[in-house]
């Protein structure tokens, strides 16, 4: 089982900064891609930004130059540092977990709220 644990959401106002942390409990995190996902009120979960365990790092397209993920595995975390932060990031964002080789994220974070206003 993995348990996965966020935290750094906050309310900031436009074009400042986060950085959110996940700490995941498990055996061999470096066997699972880690993954942000975000959901806005009335909207659908959205993925944000994905790491492989070889580093590799894909971003949506609404983010990319102003986000970044990165991965620790000996911390067993992973980050999702967040610049230039516009209102319309404001969600509920939960990082995930999917062992390599599964097609499914199947643990998930309870999420932590960022509010950014303009």
């Amino acid at each position: 089982q993995v348990q996965l644990v966020e935290s750094g959401g906050g309310l900031v106002q436009a074009g400042d900064s986060l950085r959110l942390s996940c700490a995941a409990s498990v055996r061999t995190f470096s066997d699972y891609r880690m993954a942000w996902f975000r959901q806005a009120p009335g909207k659908e979960r959205d993925l944000v930004a994905t790491i492989s365990s070889a580093g590799t790092k894909l971003y949506t397209d609404s983010v990319k130059g102003r986000f970044t993920i990165s991965r620790d595995n000996a911390k067993n975390t992973v980050y999702l540092q967040m610049n230039s932060l516009k209102p319309e990031d404001t969600a509920v964002y939960s990082c995930a977990a999917r062992r390599n080789g599964e097609p499914k994220y199947n643990y998930w974070g309870q999420g932590t709220q960022v509010t950014v206003s303009s």
